[in-house]
């Protein structure tokens, strides 16, 4: 767990998981850039179209979520790790 929280590209994973935590950086990070390869690798893994769907949907939640939460200011909950602390 620890390996996958500093950089989950050094943690022992699944080519599932890694495939996933791949497409989650991308994304994240430059989801313009997400292409039909993208997807393909994903069901290369094995993943469904339905399971592609709704890990994209969960994805795209936090991020949204995220951005509402940072933009409002809102506090973290109570005993809620701080990022980089």
């Amino acid at each position: 767990m620890a390996a996958i929280k500093t950089d989950y590209t050094k943690a022992a994973l699944n080519d599932v998981d890694r495939a996933l935590c791949d497409h989650a950086i991308k994304l994240t990070r430059t989801p313009w850039r997400v292409t039909q390869a993208d997807i393909d690798r994903l069901r290369s893994v094995g993943l469904t179209d339905r399971a592609i769907n709704d890990a994209t949907q969960v994805i795209s939640f936090f991020n949204y979520i995220n951005r509402v939460a940072d933009g409002l200011g809102v506090d973290l909950e109570y005993g809620m790790p701080i990022p980089g602390q």
